[in-house]
């Protein structure tokens, strides 16, 4: 066992490290801390420094032992990873060689009862990642019918949204809804499913976490984010797990990937330089061993690209979706 120990291996961990191609005294991010699982591999390498991030107070704490194991090679900060590009300024560090994000909730999250992630486990209907904002259960008290199917329909992918959000609508009527077992039940008594098919209150959590947490705005931020603090030939590493988040990564690279902007009708126009180089034409997927041992790991993908030294292109406007202002207006 190494002196960092051998504890948490995230999923496609030692995939994305690879792709990190981390090096002795390169300065590293590590914006979804977690467990630690990145950072530890990471600061294997000699002289390596990591900069970790993670909103959710809890994980912070978990990785105080790592600081101390790494002989100060490794800084915490509690903060969304949207924000990286301030962590790293007021880090003092201006550019950096290395940025992995595992995008979404995390198995020690889904794994608490209190943090109200997951109805397998009964619970608060919380599903915050930090410590602030509305909860699950405020959105689920609060928010008009169209909304609540809006967000069920949009980042849940559940085709019975409509039925799901009036039948929350009718429920919360009589009494609130304010467990992970109350809804999750109303749930299943809307959205009927097979044997071998999924829990039917799947879709409607991930629709309600993804929400709670402006989980799709954060990604967007954060990998423009990432695109502005690596330094020429720093590589980015991106673990997401069902095809929302995917698709926004493989659109992000893809457009940062090649040139754009001119065309033979229009040669004034400039072009754009491409800004990243892509180190995966298709995702990387986890191997059948690894998803005997975490069935998590299944609708895993791995992408990466290398920073080229073109200037980052300019933030574009995010999607219209559903977002928490939206549940401040009444819909």
């Amino acid at each position: 066992m190494s002196p960092l120990g051998q504890r948490h291996v995230p999923v496609l961990g030692r995939e994305a490290v690879s792709l990190l191609a981390p090096r002795p005294g390169g300065t590293y991010l590590d914006a979804t801390f977690g467990a630690g699982g990145y950072s530890r591999m990471i600061l294997e390498i000699e002289g390596t420094q990591v900069i970790g991030i993670d909103r959710d107070r809890t994980a912070v704490a978990g990785g105080f032992d790592l600081v101390d194991q790494s002989g100060g090679r490794l800084t915490l900060v509690e903060s969304r990873f949207s924000e990286l590009g301030e962590v790293c300024a007021a880090q003092g560090v201006s550019t950096i060689d290395g940025v992995v994000m595992d995008v979404g909730v995390s198995s020690m999250q889904l794994d608490q009862a209190g943090r109200g992630f997951s109805f397998r486990l009964d619970g608060p209907l919380d599903m915050r990642m930090g410590q602030d904002g509305p909860t699950a259960a405020d959105v689920v008290a609060r928010g008009p019918e169209s909304l609540l199917a809006d967000i069920i329909y949009l980042f849940g992918e559940e085709r019975h949204s409509r039925a799901v959000a009036r039948a929350i609508v009718a429920a919360r009527r009589e009494a609130p809804i304010t467990t992970t077992r109350a809804l999750a039940d109303l749930v299943g008594r809307v959205v009927r499913s097979k044997p071998g098919d999924i829990h039917p209150a799947t879709r409607t959590f991930q629709g309600l976490r993804i929400f709670v947490n402006e989980e799709l705005d954060e990604l967007q931020l954060a990998l423009s984010a990432a695109e502005r603090v690596l330094k020429p030939g720093g590589r980015l590493a991106v673990v997401s797990f069902h095809s929302l988040e995917d698709r926004i990564v493989k659109n992000f690279l893809a457009e940062r990937g090649k040139s754009g902007g001119g065309s033979r009708h229009l040669p004034e126009v400039a072009q754009v330089a491409p800004s990243f180089d892509l180190l995966t034409r298709r995702p990387i997927v986890p191997g059948e061993d690894e998803i005997a041992g975490n069935p998590r790991a299944r609708s895993a993908k791995l992408r990466g690209a290398a920073r080229t030294g073109a200037p980052a292109h300019p933030n574009g406007a995010l999607p219209s979706w559903p977002r928490l202002s939206d549940l401040a207006r009444g819909g």
